[in-house]
């Protein structure tokens, strides 16, 4: 018998739940619904916080775990700017059941991340997807010419901090939130980093991630324009780290990144007019594969 179970047999016990947030940026953050502080796995877990911890409900089988975690909007915990950003979007969620006068008596009773976040009334209401949430998600080998892998993950194995792939610049002008220009990168082509991504390195966004739409020298210096503005303001003199982009084709991954061993994609796969295509009555017919005859 464990020594957590000994406790809750006795019929008097001394018990907190235990709530640690891991945002994808790597800040973590406690919080407990007891009168006072509680540390345990290098974790501080605060009272007064911002959060209310809630008994888990989950369902049987693969169901989706289903609970909710709600709180008060605060400068010291859970702000309105970092939930506007993002920046809980995806967050690691664990939830204790406590011992609080011996913490090292403890069980796990949730793992998961954040769901949907929404704010009302100067508070926030978070929802927490358990685990099982990842086997809802279609899994399996697609098969198109285009490389199926995302630039610099574990099936491209490309090293993005490569010298000549990355470039970390001030800005110097913002347009409409979303359009960053800065000085002249001459070394890099026009459209080098499109389908790469910008990084945020100060200010306001620090942390923060967006895709590269357009990305050209200009008049003014180089211009790089991002698919969605950032969730938190940018402004001249942050500065941000751009990456090279990848369109995924066969000749980009060996001219571009020499990685065609690592390439995800089928090129030499027959295409629609190939597979609807009839025998040809005229010409010559020597027997080859459509793509040595073509």
């Amino acid at each position: 018998m464990s020594a957590f179970q000994g406790h809750l047999d006795t019929g008097v016990t001394t018990l907190a739940r235990c709530w640690a947030v891991i945002r994808r940026d790597g800040s973590v953050f406690g919080f407990t619904d007891h009168d006072g502080s509680l540390d345990f796995d290098g974790i501080t877990f605060k009272a007064d916080s911002g959060m209310t911890a809630r008994a888990v409900m989950s369902g049987t089988g693969l169901s989706v775990d289903n609970s909710e975690a709600m709180g008060a909007l605060s400068d010291g915990a859970i702000t309105e700017a970092d939930i506007e950003a993002g920046r809980y979007d995806g967050a690691e969620v664990k939830a204790w059941l406590v011992n609080w006068a011996d913490v090292e008596q403890r069980e796990l009773q949730f793992a998961g991340t954040i769901g949907e976040l929404r704010r009302e009334g100067g508070a926030f209401h978070a929802e927490l997807r358990g685990l099982t949430e990842l086997l809802n998600q279609p899994h399996g080998r697609v098969y198109q010419k285009t490389c199926s892998a995302i630039l610099g993950d574990s099936a491209c194995a490309f090293d993005l901090e490569a010298a000549g792939y990355a470039v970390e610049v001030e800005i110097e002008a913002v347009e409409a939130g979303r359009k960053f220009v800065f000085a002249e990168q001459s070394q890099f082509d026009s459209g080098f980093f499109e389908r790469g991504r910008v990084t945020v390195m100060s200010g306001a966004a620090e942390g923060l991630v967006g895709v590269i739409k357009r990305d050209a020298n200009g008049d003014s210096g180089r211009q790089v324009e991002i698919w969605q503005a950032f969730r938190a303001e940018v402004e001249v003199g942050d500065r941000i780290k751009i990456e090279a982009g990848c369109d995924k084709r066969s000749a980009t991954c060996k001219a571009k990144f020499n990685n065609f061993l690592n390439f995800q994609g089928f090129p030499d796969i027959p295409g629609d007019d190939w597979l609807t295509s009839t025998p040809s009555s005229g010409g010559e017919n020597l027997g080859l594969s459509l793509r040595q005859s073509s």
